[in-house]
Protein backbone atom coordinates (compact mmCIF):
# COMPACT_ATOMS: atom_id res chain seq x y z
CA UNK A 1 0.00 0.00 0.00
CA UNK A 2 1.18 3.36 -0.99
CA UNK A 3 0.62 7.15 0.09
CA UNK A 4 -1.17 9.55 -1.95
CA UNK A 5 -1.90 13.23 -1.59
CA UNK A 6 -4.84 14.56 -4.06
CA UNK A 7 -4.69 18.33 -4.08
CA UNK A 8 -7.92 19.68 -6.17
CA UNK A 9 -11.09 17.50 -6.12
CA UNK A 10 -12.66 18.64 -9.44
CA UNK A 11 -13.50 15.87 -12.35
CA UNK A 12 -9.93 14.59 -12.53
CA UNK A 13 -8.69 14.64 -8.86
CA UNK A 14 -11.82 13.37 -7.62
CA UNK A 15 -11.40 10.17 -10.36
CA UNK A 16 -7.64 9.89 -9.18
CA UNK A 17 -8.35 9.83 -5.69
CA UNK A 18 -11.05 7.64 -6.07
CA UNK A 19 -9.69 4.83 -8.23
CA UNK A 20 -6.28 5.09 -6.52
CA UNK A 21 -8.17 4.05 -2.73
CA UNK A 22 -10.28 1.46 -4.74
CA UNK A 23 -6.72 0.32 -5.98
CA UNK A 24 -5.79 -0.15 -2.15
CA UNK A 25 -3.62 2.61 -1.77
CA UNK A 26 -4.12 5.20 1.39
CA UNK A 27 -5.45 8.60 0.05
CA UNK A 28 -5.75 12.00 1.69
CA UNK A 29 -7.86 14.53 -0.61
CA UNK A 30 -7.44 17.84 0.30
CA UNK A 31 -9.85 20.54 -1.42
CA UNK A 32 -11.30 23.93 -0.06
CA UNK A 33 -14.72 23.61 -1.28
CA UNK A 34 -16.77 21.53 1.50
CA UNK A 35 -19.35 20.48 -0.56
CA UNK A 36 -16.57 17.90 -2.81
CA UNK A 37 -15.16 16.66 0.56
CA UNK A 38 -18.59 15.73 1.51
CA UNK A 39 -18.67 14.11 -1.99
CA UNK A 40 -15.27 12.28 -1.36
CA UNK A 41 -15.31 11.25 1.63
CA UNK A 42 -16.20 7.81 1.99
CA UNK A 43 -14.26 7.03 -0.96
CA UNK A 44 -10.86 7.52 0.11
CA UNK A 45 -8.80 7.37 3.32
CA UNK A 46 -9.07 10.87 4.66
CA UNK A 47 -10.53 13.69 3.32
CA UNK A 48 -9.74 17.25 4.51
CA UNK A 49 -11.23 20.56 4.23
CA UNK A 50 -7.95 22.59 3.82
CA UNK A 51 -6.46 25.45 1.80
CA UNK A 52 -2.89 23.82 0.56
CA UNK A 53 -1.65 26.91 -0.64
CA UNK A 54 -1.20 27.93 3.22
CA UNK A 55 2.42 26.47 4.37
CA UNK A 56 1.30 25.57 7.78
CA UNK A 57 -1.40 23.56 6.65
CA UNK A 58 0.71 21.71 4.13
CA UNK A 59 2.89 21.04 7.01
CA UNK A 60 0.53 19.53 9.44
CA UNK A 61 -1.53 17.16 6.64
CA UNK A 62 1.23 15.94 4.77
CA UNK A 63 4.04 13.58 6.01
CA UNK A 64 7.47 14.48 3.77
CA UNK A 65 7.99 10.67 2.89
CA UNK A 66 4.54 9.86 1.31
CA UNK A 67 4.78 8.23 -1.96
CA UNK A 68 3.68 10.85 -3.97
CA UNK A 69 1.25 14.00 -4.16
CA UNK A 70 -0.87 15.41 -7.09
CA UNK A 71 -1.91 18.72 -7.79
CA UNK A 72 -4.79 18.55 -9.36
CA UNK A 73 -5.59 22.63 -9.42
CA UNK A 74 -6.04 23.68 -12.67
CA UNK A 75 -7.91 27.08 -13.56
CA UNK A 76 -6.24 28.72 -10.44
CA UNK A 77 -2.86 29.01 -11.24
CA UNK A 78 -1.33 31.02 -8.68
CA UNK A 79 -2.62 28.76 -6.40
CA UNK A 80 -1.36 25.75 -8.32
CA UNK A 81 2.03 26.98 -8.00
CA UNK A 82 1.86 28.09 -4.75
CA UNK A 83 0.58 24.44 -3.73
CA UNK A 84 3.44 23.24 -5.92
CA UNK A 85 6.57 25.06 -3.95
CA UNK A 86 5.13 24.77 -0.61
CA UNK A 87 5.22 20.82 -1.01
CA UNK A 88 8.60 21.03 -2.33
CA UNK A 89 9.57 22.88 0.52
CA UNK A 90 8.53 19.90 3.01
CA UNK A 91 9.92 17.66 1.02
CA UNK A 92 8.01 15.69 -0.40
CA UNK A 93 9.66 13.41 -2.97
CA UNK A 94 7.46 12.98 -6.02
CA UNK A 95 5.57 16.00 -6.84
CA UNK A 96 2.62 15.81 -10.15
CA UNK A 97 1.07 19.02 -11.09
CA UNK A 98 -1.31 19.63 -13.81
CA UNK A 99 -1.20 22.72 -16.06
CA UNK A 100 -3.11 24.32 -18.41
CA UNK A 101 -0.52 25.83 -20.69
CA UNK A 102 2.61 24.77 -21.66
CA UNK A 103 4.13 28.06 -19.60
CA UNK A 104 2.38 27.41 -16.98
CA UNK A 105 4.06 23.82 -16.68
CA UNK A 106 7.37 25.52 -16.93
CA UNK A 107 6.78 27.36 -13.69
CA UNK A 108 5.21 24.70 -12.08
CA UNK A 109 8.20 22.55 -13.24
CA UNK A 110 10.55 25.61 -11.73
CA UNK A 111 8.95 25.18 -8.43
CA UNK A 112 9.74 22.06 -7.69
CA UNK A 113 6.78 19.73 -10.17
CA UNK A 114 8.68 16.33 -11.28
CA UNK A 115 5.88 15.69 -13.72
CA UNK A 116 3.61 18.29 -15.48
CA UNK A 117 0.14 16.38 -16.34
CA UNK A 118 -2.28 18.02 -19.15
CA UNK A 119 -5.20 15.62 -19.24
CA UNK A 120 -7.31 17.62 -21.46
CA UNK A 121 -4.58 17.70 -23.92
CA UNK A 122 -3.74 13.68 -23.35
CA UNK A 123 -6.65 12.27 -24.12
CA UNK A 124 -7.49 14.58 -26.82
CA UNK A 125 -3.79 13.11 -28.75
CA UNK A 126 -4.83 9.66 -27.77
CA UNK A 127 -8.36 9.87 -28.74
CA UNK A 128 -6.91 11.35 -32.01
CA UNK A 129 -4.10 8.78 -32.83
CA UNK A 130 -7.04 5.79 -31.94
CA UNK A 131 -9.55 7.62 -34.37
CA UNK A 132 -6.34 7.41 -36.68
CA UNK A 133 -5.42 4.00 -35.92
CA UNK A 134 -8.46 2.34 -34.17
CA UNK A 135 -6.35 -1.05 -34.14
CA UNK A 136 -3.31 0.54 -32.59
CA UNK A 137 -3.03 -0.70 -28.60
CA UNK A 138 -6.72 -0.90 -28.82
CA UNK A 139 -6.71 -3.59 -26.72
CA UNK A 140 -4.41 -2.46 -23.94
CA UNK A 141 -6.98 -0.96 -21.70
CA UNK A 142 -8.95 -4.63 -21.88
CA UNK A 143 -5.72 -6.22 -20.54
CA UNK A 144 -6.76 -6.59 -16.66
CA UNK A 145 -3.50 -6.81 -14.32
CA UNK A 146 -1.02 -5.97 -16.98
CA UNK A 147 0.43 -2.87 -17.57
CA UNK A 148 3.24 -0.98 -18.91
CA UNK A 149 5.67 1.56 -16.63
CA UNK A 150 9.11 3.43 -17.08
CA UNK A 151 11.52 1.98 -14.68
CA UNK A 152 14.74 3.15 -13.60
CA UNK A 153 16.54 -0.28 -13.69
CA UNK A 154 17.93 -2.15 -10.15
CA UNK A 155 21.63 -1.55 -9.82
CA UNK A 156 22.13 -5.80 -10.62
CA UNK A 157 20.77 -5.07 -14.10
CA UNK A 158 23.02 -2.34 -14.85
CA UNK A 159 26.16 -3.18 -17.07
CA UNK A 160 24.18 -6.38 -18.65
CA UNK A 161 22.80 -7.78 -21.49
CA UNK A 162 18.92 -7.69 -21.92
CA UNK A 163 19.27 -11.67 -22.66
CA UNK A 164 21.55 -12.22 -19.76
CA UNK A 165 18.47 -10.60 -17.87
CA UNK A 166 16.03 -12.90 -18.96
CA UNK A 167 13.16 -10.79 -17.73
CA UNK A 168 10.67 -12.52 -19.91
CA UNK A 169 11.68 -16.02 -18.62
CA UNK A 170 12.24 -14.69 -15.40
CA UNK A 171 9.22 -12.38 -14.55
CA UNK A 172 7.11 -12.57 -17.67
CA UNK A 173 7.87 -9.13 -18.50
CA UNK A 174 8.68 -7.85 -22.00
CA UNK A 175 11.35 -4.68 -22.61
CA UNK A 176 9.42 -2.90 -24.92
CA UNK A 177 12.27 0.30 -25.31
CA UNK A 178 15.16 1.76 -23.08
CA UNK A 179 14.99 5.36 -22.28
CA UNK A 180 18.24 7.84 -21.86
CA UNK A 181 17.09 9.78 -18.21
CA UNK A 182 18.91 13.04 -19.39
CA UNK A 183 18.06 13.01 -23.61
CA UNK A 184 14.96 11.37 -23.28
CA UNK A 185 15.98 9.42 -26.60
CA UNK A 186 14.31 6.28 -27.29
CA UNK A 187 16.33 2.72 -28.11
CA UNK A 188 13.05 0.83 -29.20
CA UNK A 189 12.65 -2.58 -29.21
CA UNK A 190 16.03 -3.12 -27.93
CA UNK A 191 18.04 -6.61 -29.00
CA UNK A 192 19.19 -9.16 -26.56
CA UNK A 193 23.02 -7.62 -26.77
CA UNK A 194 22.17 -3.88 -25.48
CA UNK A 195 23.97 -3.67 -22.24
CA UNK A 196 21.86 -1.38 -20.02
CA UNK A 197 23.41 1.78 -18.97
CA UNK A 198 23.10 3.52 -15.12
CA UNK A 199 21.53 6.40 -16.82
CA UNK A 200 18.46 4.94 -19.32
CA UNK A 201 15.33 3.68 -17.53
CA UNK A 202 13.26 0.65 -19.27
CA UNK A 203 9.98 0.98 -20.50
CA UNK A 204 8.41 -2.82 -20.10
CA UNK A 205 5.02 -4.45 -20.43
CA UNK A 206 4.01 -7.33 -18.03
CA UNK A 207 1.66 -8.52 -15.26
CA UNK A 208 1.20 -5.70 -12.28
CA UNK A 209 2.93 -8.59 -9.92
CA UNK A 210 5.43 -8.89 -12.02
CA UNK A 211 6.23 -5.20 -12.43
CA UNK A 212 6.13 -4.77 -9.13
CA UNK A 213 8.90 -7.62 -8.03
CA UNK A 214 11.49 -6.24 -10.32
CA UNK A 215 10.34 -2.75 -8.66
CA UNK A 216 10.99 -3.39 -5.39
CA UNK A 217 14.33 -4.58 -6.13
CA UNK A 218 15.28 -0.93 -5.96
CA UNK A 219 14.23 -0.88 -2.33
Amino acid sequence: MKQFAIIGLGTFGYYLATHLYEKGHDVLAMDKDRTLIQKIKDSVTQAVVADAADRKTVETLLIKDMDAAVVCIGTDLSASILVTLNLKDIGIQKIYAKAITDSHGRILRKVGADEILFPERDLAVSLAEKLHNPNVLDYLPFLEGYSIIELAPPDDFVGQELKALDLINRYGVQVLAVKQAVSGRFEMIPTGKYVLKNDEDLILLGPNDALDSIRKKRA
